[in-house]
């Protein structure tokens, strides 16, 4: 008894039984009915076991006290419960009642079996309708798929369009660079074909001196071999006077259609060169184009004043040593013709950018400068130069603003009023020998037009000298009588 009694006490039965319940009831609420029934029946397989020991105890106990001992605590205690625990109750319900019971028991276990079974028709049915569900979403992924290849095919196409087309970009902006290489190309062949027809025509005009020079010499040569008596007598009575024409004579009119023909190409090209620069400025038109105009203007002024004092230089240089048959003013000219190179041209464009500076007529941005135009003003200094040289000499005819239009002067450019008899402005100047127009100007007509327009209101500009121009005017030179060495006479 004492050694079954110890093995139950090492067992720890009842603390096993006490954690089981624990867990049950932590557990009761989470896990189903058939865990929960289990769990129930493992207790009371447990307890059972606990109870059959303890009864085998009370046995062995009851056995080792002999027959009368021990018998008032069975007759008190054990009996009694026993008796309360395993007696049958009596029935209080009749036949009838019991046959109601069970019949509401079969209705209950037949409801059950319904409910059951409608349970499981709906959770098949769940079952079916989440497979469903599962096989339009796995179709839906499936679209969303192709639509994501699709739209990466598309990036790809547009990678490679967007490639090409700026591959054809870059090839036509390579092939517009080579155009404009291969136009710089041809400007310069043509501007050097123009220099080598130029000089054609001066070598021309070289040929023809010289021939008529020549011709000259022999008949002056065959009258020297055989003088006459009144020739002799003419001689000696009078100094001989040969009317030899110089170089600067014998050229005039080959020079003259080049000079006008070089003024027609000044309005033709550099006068639309400037133009398109200053509009890069200026936005205002009627601006830009009374700049050019003042330009030319300018650039002839200061040129023939440039030509006077190179004359006079010349003349006071040549006076001591000339001699010969020809006048110190014919030497003067044709000696300026010769060395048209010793014009020093810069001078004048840096006096015809400060008379322009200071013109109350125009207006011009501040940050920006006159050597913009310096190439036109720069070509018409040397054409209006050379034109002092001519007999008579070209000049451009006196304009005003608001004068009368004069149609055998100008021509009225494209955005005038026909009908205006008064001139807005002058877009390019007349060229004249005396009183003759050799090139007609082109001027604006417009209504409204008074002869107040030519004087200006706005104050004269004081124009602060910017480093570059400051570069610019420091270089001016001026022809000194050192210059005109002997070798160059």
């Amino acid at each position: 008894m004492a050694d079954t009694l110890r093995r139950l006490t090492n067992t720890s039965s009842f603390s096993v039984l006490q954690d089981k319940l624990e867990s049950w009831h932590k557990d009761y609420h989470v896990i189903s009915c058939d865990q929960n029934l289990n769990k129930c029946c493992e207790l009371i397989e447990l307890t059972a076991k606990i109870q059959g020991q303890l009864f085998a105890i009370l046995n062995h106990t009851a056995a080792e006290g002999g027959h009368y001992a021990g018998v008032d605590t069975l007759k008190t205690r054990l009996l009694p419960w026993l008796g309360t625990c395993f007696s049958m109750a009596r029935s209080s319900v009749t036949d009838d009642t019991s046959l109601q019971l069970i019949q509401d028991s079969a209705e209950k276990d037949r409801r059950i079996r319904e409910l059951s079974a409608s349970h499981d028709s709906e959770l098949q049915m769940k079952d079916t309708q989440l497979c469903s569900t599962l096989r339009q979403l796995d179709s839906i992924r499936a679209e969303l798929v192709d639509t994501q290849n699709e739209l990466d095919e598309t990036k790809s196409k547009s990678a490679t369009t967007l490639l090409a087309t700026e591959d054809e970009i870059l090839q036509l902006k390579a092939d517009l660079r080579s155009a404009h290489e291969q136009v710089e190309i041809y400007k310069r062949k043509l501007e050097a074909l123009d220099d080598n027809e130029r000089q054609i025509r001066l070598l021309r005009d070289e040929i023809s001196y010289l021939s008529t020079e020549k011709v000259m010499l022999q008949e002056r040569l065959v009258k020297s071999r055989s003088p006459s008596p009144s020739l002799r007598h003419s001689r000696s009575s009078s100094p001989m006077r040969s009317e030899s024409p110089t170089r600067a004579q014998l050229t005039n009119t080959s020079r003259y259609a080049r000079l006008v023909s070089r003024f027609s190409d000044l309005y033709a090209v550099e006068r639309l060169e400037a133009q398109t620069l200053l509009r890069r400025h200026i936005a205002d038109l009627e601006m830009v184009q009374k700049i050019i105009f003042i330009a030319v203007v300018e650039s002839f002024k200061t040129a023939k004043l440039a030509y006077r004092q190179f004359k006079l230089r010349v003349r006071k240089t040549l006076s001591p040593s000339h001699f010969g048959i020809e006048s110190l003013e014919d030497a003067a000219v044709d000696y300026i013709v010769r060395n048209l190179d010793l014009y020093d041209i810069q001078a004048s464009v840096n006096d015809v950018i400060n008379a322009m500076n200071v013109n109350p007529r125009i207006s011009f941005p501040p940050e920006v400068d006159f050597v913009l135009i310096s190439s036109l003003i720069r070509e018409t200094c040397r054409v209006a130069f050379a034109m002092q040289t001519l007999d008579p000499p070209l000049d451009l005819a006196f304009a005003s603003d608001g004068e009368l239009y004069n149609d055998s002067r100008y021509r009225r450019s494209y955005d005038s009023e026909f009908t205006a008899p008064l001139v807005m402005y002058h877009v390019w100047p007349a060229l004249v020998e005396g009183d003759v127009v050799v090139v007609k100007g082109e001027a604006v007509t417009r209504r409204g037009a008074t002869w107040s327009r030519s004087r200006s209101t706005s104050p004269v500009r004081s124009r602060s000298l910017s480093p570059s121009r400051n570069i610019t005017f420091i270089s001016k030179r001026s022809l000194s009588p050192q210059r005109l060495r002997a070798s160059h006479l």
